[in-house]
C-alpha cells in the first residue's frame, strides 16, 4: 500500500457516528477524508456533499476497491463488523473499527488473524484511550497515588425511548447495553485493574453479570456486573441504554480515591476535563486536563501516527486488548442470559 503524508481514509457507512469521525478528520494533522460508502447512492452522496464533495460509493465493496483510499472507518452496525473487517483487511486498507471489534470473540479472533495475515493496521476505535485524560489517569494509579488499587466503579448508561427497530434494541443489531456502552465500561476497569500492577491492561479471571432484558427483543434494557481481577482488584459495571445512570469512573484505594465524571465521552470540540483526587488525611485535588483538540481528531491521529510508524496497532488501544474485552463481554452476556439469534445459528 502507497503511504503519504496525509492519510487518506475512506469512510464505510454514514450513520451518526460516521458524521462524527467526520467532522473530527477535518481537524486532524494525519489525514483527510477522500471517499465514503453507503449501501444506498443517494446516501452516499449527501454525507459526501456535506464533506466538501469527496468521492461516493454506492456500495461498501466499491468504497474498498477505491486505490486513492489507505484507511477505513467502520461504522455500520455491530454485527457487520467483523465481516467488513475482513474483507478491508483482504482488500488492504488499514481500519478502525467502531466498538465494539466484533459481536463477540469468536468473531474477533477471525478478525485478529485477518489483519495479520494481510499486514494491515488494526484499531478499535474507543476514542477516549486516545484522550490524555486517560493517560493521566494511568499514570496517578501507576505512580502510586491512591495505594493500591481495591475497587474500580465504572458506570456508562442511558435513557432512550424503547424502539424495537433501532440499533440500540434491535436484536439482529446487536441491540444493548453491553455491547453499545457496557463495551467502555469493561474496558476502562481492564486498563484501571492493569495500570495498578504495571501493566497495559488486565483480563478478569471471572465476570458475572445481569441484565433486565426486553421481552420483545431479547436484548438488555440495562446491565450490571462484577468482575475480578488478578491482584485483588474487584470491579463493578454498570451500563443502559433504557435507564439514566451516573455516568463515570471511581477508583478506591488504600490511599484514597480517583472520581472521574466524563471518562468516555469528552467535549467533542475540544476542552477541559477534571479528574479529583483525594488522598488519604489531604485535601481534595482537581486535576483539569485542558485539551484543545478535537476528540476524533485525537482518535484519527492515533490511527495515522501508528501506520506512520509502521506499526500494525496503537499503543493506545491493541490487538489483544480489544480481543479480552470481547471475550469479558461474552462472559457478561452469557451471565446475563443474552444470546444473540446471530450466535444461535
Amino acid at each position: 500500500m502507497s503511504t503519504t503524508s496525509s492519510l487518506a481514509w475512506g469512510i464505510l457507512g454514514t450513520g451518526s457516528i460516521a458524521n462524527t469521525f467526520a467532522e473530527g478528520l477535518t481537524h486532524s494533522r494525519t489525514g483527510r477524508l477522500v471517499a465514503v460508502g453507503s449501501r444506498e447512492l443517494a446516501s452516499a452522496k449527501e454525507f459526501a456533499a456535506k464533506q466538501g464533495g469527496v468521492k461516493a460509493h454506492g456500495s461498501y465493496d466499491e468504497l474498498l476497491a477505491d486505490s486513492d483510499v489507505q484507511a477505513v472507518y467502520i461504522s455500520t452496525p455491530h454485527p457487520l463488523h467483523a465481516e467488513w473487517s475482513v474483507k478491508a483487511a483482504r482488500a488492504g486498507k488499514h481500519i478502525l473499527c467502531e466498538k465494539p471489534l466484533t459481536l463477540n470473540h469468536a468473531e474477533a479472533l477471525v478478525v485478529a488473524e485477518e489483519v495479520r495475515t494481510h499486514g494491515v493496521f488494526l484499531m478499535e476505535a474507543f476514542m477516549y484511550r486516545c484522550h490524555p485524560q486517560t493517560a493521566r489517569i494511568v499514570e496517578l494509579i501507576q505512580g502510586g497515588a491512591i495505594g493500591e488499587v481495591g475497587v474500580v466503579q465504572a458506570t456508562f448508561s442511558f435513557k432512550s425511548d424503547f424502539d424495537a427497530g433501532s440499533r440500540l434494541f434491535a436484536n439482529a443489531l446487536g441491540g444493548g447495553g453491553i455491547l453499545d456502552v457496557g463495551c467502555y465500561a469493561m474496558s476502562i476497569a481492564r486498563l484501571v485493574a492493569g495500570a495498578a500492577q504495571g501493566r497495559a491492561f488486565f483480563d478478569p479471571l471471572r465476570v458475572t453479570g445481569m441484565a433486565r432484558l426486553h421481552p420483545e427483543t431479547g436484548t438488555d434494557l440495562y446491565a450490571l456486573a462484577t468482575a475480578e481481577f488478578d491482584g485483588g482488584v474487584l470491579a463493578q459495571l454498570a451500563a443502559g441504554v433504557n435507564l439514566k445512570q451516573d455516568t463515570g469512573l471511581r477508583v478506591f484505594g488504600s490511599g484514597g480515591s480517583i472520581h472521574v465524571p466524563t471518562p468516555f465521552v469528552f467535549s467533542r470540540e475540544g476542552g477541559k476535563s477534571t479528574i479529583h483526587l483525594q488522598r488519604e488525611e489531604k485535601a481534595a485535588e482537581a486535576i483539569v486536563i485542558d485539551c484543545p483538540h478535537y476528540l476524533y481528531a485525537l482518535e484519527a491521529d492515533a490511527v495515522g501516527d501508528a501506520i506512520a510508524a509502521g506499526l500494525k496497532e496503537s499503543p493506545c488501544m491493541p490487538v489483544a486488548d480489544s480481543l479480552g474485552n470481547m471475550r469479558a463481554l461474552d462472559e457478561w452476556r452469557a451471565s446475563a442470559d443474552l444470546v444473540y439469534e446471530s450466535e444461535k445459528s
